[in-house]
């Protein structure tokens, strides 16, 4: 019996160390998700101007599912901690719902991705349409068009119609196209007559800034949505994993709670207080121990303290 105790409690040892093992890997999950969610918020909000408000909420639901990872892990350790079936269960059904939440970041995510190529076009071509009346939005397309080295939308002759100096005859050929500052990476002298105005670009960025910003996008939108897919499906093992371990603690705990009613049973003992002593009804109650002299005397019941290993 004590061999088979024994194994009991390696099994709930085994049990509790393999779920502490597990919620310590979701919190570094957790962790990851955080600095992916921040990392793609933070490119987000350089390029603000050019995408809509509903774009930030995958990433900012992908931080939030991070941090209430890193709080249900943390009660899946004090669970398997403190042996308590209720908690590991809890911790399970809260798996559960990260699980869901996750699942909604991930669809949030592919439907985004499908919307990025006409938001980009739209905002893009709009900016670009209000680059001088608005200093907002010219300081937002200069960053980009400096930091991508793009310019215009799809190609530098995108600022034609938009800038304003393209109208002025005088400064410029038939052909060529007037770009701002910010779309040059060389640029000439100023005019001898003293007119600074403006600088002729000698070379313009070749490419538009439409490729790069729907790569960017494009390429964290998806981040998102593989990301918070795969974290889901390793979730839903984990929620299985939980269930599984409370089973096995619940099933050892109540095999361990039956043994020692049997134990109780064969010995026919009462515990109290540390000490067993025989029930009043019990037939040993009127056993008579044989004198050396071989007669009959009468002694008091025999307290009986098993040597067994304790199974509390």
């Amino acid at each position: 019996m004590a061999n088979r105790e024994l194994e009991l409690n390696s099994g709930m040892r085994c049990a509790k160390y393999m779920l502490i093992v597990v919620s310590f890997m979701f919190a570094l999950t957790a962790i990851l998700l955080i600095m992916v969610g921040t990392t793609i918020q933070t490119i987000f909000g350089d390029f603000s101007l050019f995408i809509d408000g509903h774009f930030s909420s995958p990433p900012s639901l992908l931080i939030a599912i991070g941090f209430i990872l890193i709080a249900v892990a943390t009660l899946g350790a004090y669970g398997a901690v403190k042996e308590s079936v209720m908690l590991i269960n809890l911790y399970g059904v809260c798996l559960f719902l990260v699980f869901i939440l996750e699942v909604s970041a991930a669809i949030a995510a592919f439907v985004m991705q499908s919307q990025v190529r006409d938001m980009l076009m739209r905002t893009m071509n709009q900016a670009l349409a209000d680059y001088e009346t608005d200093t907002n939005v010219e300081a937002a397309v200069d960053f980009m068009q400096s930091g991508l080295g793009c310019c215009g939308v799809v190609e530098p002759d995108d600022w034609r119609e938009y800038y304003s100096y393209n109208k002025n005859e005088t400064h410029m050929e038939a052909d060529d196209v007037v770009v701002p500052l910010s779309c040059c990476a060389n640029l000439a002298d100023p005019y001898p007559n003293g007119d600074n105005e403006y600088n002729d670009c000698l070379q313009p960025y070749e490419y538009g800034c439409f490729r790069k910003m729907n790569f960017i996008m494009s390429q964290s939108a998806m981040l998102i949505a593989t990301g918070a897919t795969t974290v889901a499906f390793v979730q839903l093992l984990g929620v299985l994993c939980a269930f599984m371990l409370a089973k096995t603690l619940r099933r050892n705990k109540s095999i361990r709670e039956a043994r020692r009613w049997q134990l109780q049973q064969s010995l026919g003992v009462l515990i109290s207080g540390g000490k067993m002593g025989l029930p009043a009804n019990s037939a040993m109650s009127g056993y008579q121990q044989l004198e050396s002299n071989g007669e009959v005397g009468t002694h008091e019941p025999y307290t009986y303290t098993p040597q067994s290993p304790s199974v509390n």
